[in-house]
């Protein structure tokens, strides 16, 4: 007499019990390795808007104004960086010739990132908390995202 051949459902079970732990494990790590490479965009894209700051202010009187940033008029502003994962903004700070905010809002996908928010804050008479000329923050409790 043959002995029948193949798998039981059994072994089917286990076999598909141990992807689905591997899965549970592997995709979490995953989506935090993707939004964790998305983020060298709002960094990047920080930095950038910070030279194109200093750029401006060695040619004028004071920071470029959020109103001709955000219009991306480069003779009377700087062109703010573009990406599909972060919005990026100019707020004047709270002396307008001295100081300046540029923040990267996360958007679509990059919105449920745990840093939140990455604010830089150029305050050359550190008049604001904390002091200090540059200050790199974001809106999550994350120490370690810049």
């Amino acid at each position: 007499m043959r002995r029948p051949t193949g798998f039981t459902l059994i072994e089917l079970m286990v076999v598909l019990i141990i992807v689905g732990l591997l899965l549970a494990l592997a995709v979490p790590a995953f989506t935090e390795q993707i939004r964790k490479s998305r983020r060298a965009e709002a960094v990047r894209g920080l930095s950038d808007m910070q030279l194109r700051q200093e750029q401006w202010r060695a040619n004028h009187t004071t920071y470029a104004p959020a109103n001709t940033a955000a219009a991306g008029n480069p003779p009377n502003g700087i062109l703010l960086p573009t990406s599909q994962h972060y919005t990026f903004a100019v707020t004047a700070g709270s002396n307008t010739a001295t100081d300046v905010v540029m923040t990267a809002t996360p958007a679509g996908a990059q919105a449920a990132d745990r840093c939140g928010t990455f604010t830089l804050r150029i305050d050359n008479n550190n008049d604001n908390n904390p002091p200090g000329m540059l200050d790199k923050t974001v809106s999550g409790s994350a120490t370690d995202c810049w």
